[in-house]
């Protein structure tokens, strides 16, 4: 394989083993950008990206700028005289003095079967669509949101207890198979580039906390889907009274006759539109998770009951 000369451009855990196996694979990394260090955790320490303190610890330079839209950091860029820049989950838009500076152009590691779910949770969406497969696309950029053409796609199935974050490691582990060949065929021509088919278009959009709320006057298939989406990031949550309570973790539960949000059982099955759900796991403010049998003795909530606002 022709050893290349690399930017990485990534952020969060997800870039992470993409950068690893261009490192292992003897590319000369000349330097990561990553997004800047900001406060996180429960004491809003400020902390760096993983893919920031992986660099640290492999000895590659790291570069954290708030743009990259001023003449100052693209000519910075464009001094590092790269061969390609690999861009996984960086969080920055990538002008086009940035994707044009690298001999090879930028290649993106993306979270889907593109041109299904461009954008930012492709991951969560494809979950919460209900469906049966996603994938990783390597891509070209350009200055679209993630409409460049694509240089390999591999598929993964989605079951029906695949979650978010057992998908997002499957996923970045794919990714970091599949960046090494697709920049060598880039790199020797032997791939070239094709447009994506302009039907099938997705967007994933950004999720926000509010995408967590339960509404029981949905499916319970949706209900389901969307506690697996969304553990741990935004995380599902209905409210009793004044408590917020966190669903970490559901199944369905058959079928159900009830309004929506009717308690059917001491093991916290919730009736919806269509069938039931158990809440198999759940967290109220300032207490430990525990089951839905537990969550109930210590609830006292009878069953027939309606909980949270449907």
């Amino acid at each position: 394989m022709t050893q290349l000369r690399l930017v990485f451009m990534g952020t969060p855990d997800f870039a992470v083993p993409s950068l690893a196996a261009l490192i292992a694979a003897g590319h000369e990394i000349v330097c990561v950008y990553s997004q800047p260090p900001r406060p996180a955790g429960r004491g809003q320490q400020v902390q760096k990206s993983p893919v920031h303190r992986f660099a640290e610890e492999k000895g590659v330079p790291v570069r954290t700028p708030k743009s990259l839209r001023n003449a100052e950091a693209q000519a910075e860029f464009a001094g590092l005289n790269a061969d390609a820049a690999v861009v996984a989950a960086y969080g920055l838009i990538l002008p086009q003095a940035i994707l044009d500076a690298p001999r090879l152009g930028c290649v993106n590691v993306h979270g889907s079967l593109l041109p299904r779910w461009r954008g930012a949770a492709p991951i969560q969406r494809a979950i919460l669509a209900g469906d049966a497969e996603t994938g990783i696309t390597i891509m070209q950029m350009d200055v679209g949101l993630d409409t460049g053409a694509m240089l390999s796609k591999e598929a993964v199935a989605i079951t029906p207890t695949t979650t978010a974050s057992g998908l997002h490691d499957d996923l970045a582990a794919l990714g970091a198979r599949m960046i090494g060949p697709a920049l060598a065929g880039l790199a020797d021509g032997s791939l070239t580039a094709q447009p994506q088919p302009e039907a099938g278009v997705t967007y994933a959009a950004k999720l926000t906390r509010e995408d967590g709320r339960l509404d029981w006057s949905q499916p319970a298939a949706a209900v389901e889907r969307q506690v697996r989406a969304l553990t741990p990031w935004p995380g599902c949550w209905f409210d009793i009274g004044a408590e917020r309570i966190k669903v970490l973790a559901a199944e369905p539960g058959g079928a159900a006759t009830a309004a929506p949000g009717t308690l059917l059982d001491d093991q916290l099955t919730v009736a919806c539109a269509d069938g039931a759900v158990r809440l198999t796991r759940v967290q109220r403010p300032g207490k430990a998770p525990v089951d839905g049998a537990a969550f109930l003795r210590g609830f006292a909530l009878p069953v027939g009951s309606v909980i949270g606002a449907p």
